[in-house]
C-alpha cells in the first residue's frame, strides 16, 4: 500500500473492481432483457389466441356436418339483406336453410364460399336457401366487393347488423354453419370449413329437404 495522501493504488483497485462489476452486470442485463422480451411475446400470443380462433375457425376432429338427435330451437335472428333492409330467419320459414356465419377476413370462410355458392346453384329454390351471414364490421360494401372479386353469383349478401348471430348462437369461431329445417329449428351444425358441394354433402342436405325426412347419419367428405 502506498502513501494514503495520494490514494492512487486504492483508486486503481476501485476502478478495477468497478470494471469487473460492469462486465458481470452486462450479461445479466442482456439476459434480463431477453427474458422480458420472451415474456412479452408469450403474453401477446396468449392474448391473440381468441382472435386467431375467430379468424381461422376452430376445427374439430373430422369434417362432419353433425346432425342432432332432436331438432333444437333457434332464436329468430335479425340481420340485413343486400339492400340494407332488416330481415330475419323467420322470412325463410318453410324452406330448409343452411345458415353460414362468416367474415371476409376469415381465410377458411373465404376458401369455402365458392362451394356454398355452387351448393346454392344446385339446391337453391323454394325448398332450400344458403344464407351467408357476414359478421364484418365494415358493412355490406366489403361483402359485395368480395362476392364480386370471387365471382359469387348465386348467394345473396347478408349482414349481422344487430349482432344477433354472435350473441344468440354462441359463436366461438367462424365459419359456423347451421342446418335449419322448415319449421325454423336447428337440425345440424358444423364449426369450421367444409366442401359444401361435395356430392355426399349435397345428398345429406337434400335428404333433409323432404317434408317427412328422417335424420340421416352424418356424412363424411
Amino acid at each position: 500500500m502506498k502513501d494514503r495522501t495520494t490514494g492512487r493504488p486504492e483508486a486503481a483497485a476501485i476502478d478495477s473492481t468497478r470494471a469487473v462489476q460492469a462486465k458481470t452486470a452486462q450479461p445479466r442485463a442482456a439476459a434480463g432483457r431477453r427474458a422480458l422480451i420472451v415474456l412479452a411475446a408469450v403474453a401477446a400470443f396468449l392474448g391473440a389466441v381468441p382472435v386467431l380462433r375467430l379468424m381461422r375457425g376452430a376445427q374439430p376432429a373430422g369434417t362432419d356436418l353433425v346432425l342432432h338427435a332432436r331438432p333444437r330451437e333457434v332464436a329468430n335472428l335479425r340481420f340485413s339483406d343486400g339492400a340494407g333492409k332488416p330481415t330475419s330467419l323467420a322470412a325463410f320459414r318453410g324452406r330448409v336453410v343452411l345458415l353460414n356465419v362468416w367474415a371476409t377476413w376469415c381465410l377458411p370462410c373465404r376458401e369455402e364460399m365458392p362451394t356454398l355458392d355452387r351448393l346454392q346453384a344446385t339446391l337453391g329454390g323454394p325448398g332450400f336457401e344458403v344464407v351467408a351471414l357476414s359478421i364484418d364490421h365494415a358493412g355490406l360494401p366489403v361483402v359485395r366487393d368480395f362476392f364480386n372479386r370471387t365471382r359469387i353469383k348465386h348467394l345473396q349478401p347478408y349482414l349481422d347488423t344487430f349482432g344477433d348471430a354472435q350473441s344468440s348462437l354462441a359463436v366461438t369461431g367462424v365459419p359456423l354453419t347451421l342446418l335449419i329445417n322448415r319449421e325454423g329449428r336447428e337440425i345440424g351444425r358444423k364449426l369450421g370449413p367444409a366442401t359444401w358441394d361435395n356430392p355426399r354433402m349435397v345428398q345429406l342436405i337434400r335428404s333433409q329437404m323432404t317434408p317427412d325426412s328422417a335424420l340421416s347419419p352424418p356424412v363424411r367428405k
